[in-house]
């Protein structure tokens, strides 16, 4: 894994205008800017935020390498830093630390900077000479901009308006020149490139992981001496059980860093982070991906995506997705040709927090072919008939972990390993986890009902049970829509539950409880026990109705499929028996209102 992200990091690097940061540079969030003068004055101070929907936010800019390990240690940064470092003081109650902060920031900055030789520097130089930070509130730059100054906001010095300091050639020499002499790391062979190299002991800090703890934590760490390396050193010894290179280390952290900070390319799921990319700067199969994952965003009104995505990404999967349900899926490959290398390489990594450290969920890597073919099958795994028109037609991973919640509890938190294991399903074509069948026919069974979302579930389900173990009884009602022809019982006893209830809602136009919200759970698993009571229920509402005879006949007719003479309705159901049954009930009642407002 630390080896394809580093490759990704190479590749995004050797683009010609590639912003991704070089070693020795990092990405920070950026607030303002420092405006100085040739003598260090400070001018004014201006913003660096970028719109994010209707408020603004802290712009991520490539700096030099931000500080590891950083807690309650005092470790300035060069060139960038909040308001303790920067300025010297801040709102946190403790002015001198703040002004230790100050002092440890000019120092250190000094001593890099008189090695620049240029204008710019010099400038910062002077600046961070003068400055008494127990005269800064004085100052209308400051002043002006002290409620952003306290809410901790990183600053950058700017040149005379126009020119960040960071950013001259003869500063960044500087740095690098002080990067190659400050390195006191023992040279190891690196397990990620193979080659001799100065090993990083500190690993990079990751950002934009969903629901940590921490604004930062680590993919790698060791925190307990069985877990070291020995050496005399308590400082070095840390990272050299794995000897990672600080190339390799600064390599993997700055793509993943890029991954999680690209909002179009990520997804939440439950308390997993999933990112992806493909082994090329096309940011095409990332959008196709993305889209094809979920469907629902190619929904979006126009004008009020989330996202921009590539037209070329959006044309290919609408024509893909009108193939799959027009039944068409021999010509998906030719759109995919006329867009797309389907060979190039993927990557897929789920993450979860765990207190200050990465957990990896899973990673895959495969052909993008592979994976978007995984996709379809899982659309057409999931194909069934709509209860409603405004329904999805192709249900995103997203939608399916929902249906396992109920619907008036306000923790929608999801199992790890039930989303873990379902993207597996449909990345791998794995069988569905079976905590999934089961959580769906409990919220069945809680809410006295099943939608459209909850019956494609159950025949995903079952039907990649089926095909694995080769159950063909079950396959002929696994099927898009009603099978009058099937042989299996328990279909039939959920059709007859499904014409039962249906009379019973014609007779009693007005009723708001019907047999389905006191007998479907008991219907699904002792049918034996329960519609003999049905039946006899259903007899005293056709007489109500002007076309009973009608009703009679339909009864029958599913009555004559359960062998009446041969005990029609068995005492239990199986897990299994209990997702047909439901089928049955779902399809019947789609063809009872079909082209009719539900009662």
């Amino acid at each position: 894994m630390l080896h394809d992200l580093v490759r990704y990091y190479e590749i995004l690097a050797a683009e010609e205008d590639s912003t991704i940061p070089k070693i020795g540079f990092g990405t920070a969030n950026i607030s303002f800017s420092l405006n100085i003068d040739d003598d260090g004055n400070l001018i004014n101070i201006t913003s660096c935020k970028i719109a994010a929907g209707k408020k603004t936010v802290a712009k991520p800019m490539t700096v030099p390498e931000p500080v590891k390990g950083r807690t309650t240690k005092i470790l300035p940064d060069f060139l960038f830093g909040n308001s303790s470092y920067v300025l010297g003081f801040d709102n946190k109650g403790k002015p001198d630390r703040a002004k230790a902060c100050f002092e440890s920031f000019k120092k250190y900055n000094i001593s890099i900077l008189r090695n620049a030789r240029c204008k710019e520097a010099n400038a910062v130089v002077k600046f961070l000479e003068k400055w008494n930070p127990g005269k800064a509130l004085d100052n209308p730059a400051i002043s002006e901009n002290i409620d952003e100054i306290y809410k901790g906001a990183n600053f950058i010095f700017r040149y005379n308006g126009n020119v960040d300091v960071h950013n001259v050639p003869a500063v960044k020499e500087a740095w690098m020149q002080y990067k190659s002499k400050s390195s006191e790391s023992p040279v190891q062979q690196c397990l990620v490139t193979g080659e001799k190299a100065p090993i990083a002991i500190l690993h990079p800090d990751i950002n934009g992981l969903y629901n940590a703890q921490a604004a930062k934590v680590k993919l790698v760490s060791y925190n307990r001496e069985a877990f070291e390396s020995y050496n005399t050193s308590k400082e070095k010894r840390r990272g050299l059980n794995g000897p990672v290179s600080e190339y390799a280390a600064f390599a993997y952290g700055t793509a993943l860093n890029a991954l999680l900070a690209d909002k179009s390319h990520k997804i939440i799921l439950g308390d997993t982070t999933v990112v992806f990319w493909a082994e090329t700067t096309s940011v095409v199969y990332q959008d196709m991906f993305s889209l094809f994952l979920d469907c629902s965003q190619l929904h979006a009104q126009e004008g009020n995506m989330k996202t921009v995505r590539s037209p070329l990404a959006e044309k290919t999967i609408r024509t893909v997705l009108e193939k799959i349900a027009q039944g068409k899926t021999a010509d998906v490959e030719e759109v995919y040709k006329e867009a797309v290398d389907k060979n190039v390489r993927f990557y897929i990594l789920g993450m979860s927090p765990n207190a200050a450290r990465i957990s990896v969920r899973f990673y895959l890597k495969g052909s993008f072919g592979s994976f978007m073919g995984k996709i379809q099958q899982h659309y057409e795994d999931m194909a069934i008939q709509k209860q409603y028109d405004n329904e999805m037609t192709f249900v995103p991973v997203w939608k399916i972990l929902g249906e396992t919640q109920p619907k008036t509890s306000d923790d929608r938190s999801v199992s790890t390993y039930l989303s873990t294991s379902l993207m597996r399903a449909v990345l791998l074509g794995e069988d569905y986890p079976n905590s999934l069948y089961q959580t769906i026919l409990l919220r069945i069974h809680a809410e006295q009902d099943i939608n459209y979302y909850k019956a494609s579930i159950i025949k995903a389900c079952l039907l990649r049970k089926a095909r694995k173990t080769g159950n063909n009884v079950y396959k002929e009602v696994l099927t898009l829509s009603l099978n009058e022809n099937s042989k299996l019982k328990v279909y039939h006893l959920g059709r007859l539950f499904a014409v039962l209830e249906y009379v019973q809602k014609l007779s009693n136009p007005d009723i708001k409880t019907t047999i389905r919200n006191k007998y479907i759970s008991s219907a699904s698993t002792t049918p034996a026990s329960t519609f003999p009571t049905l039946l006899a229920l259903a007899q005293h509402h056709i007489s109500k109705l002007d076309y009973s005879a009608h009703f009679d006949k339909m009864i029958g007719e599913i009555m004559d499929k359960l062998e009446v003479d041969d005990d029609p309705f068995p005492k239990n159901l199986s897990l299994d028996e209990q997702g047909i049954f439901y089928l049955g009930f779902y399809h019947q009642r789609i063809k009872l209102f079909d082209g009719k407002k539900q009662l």
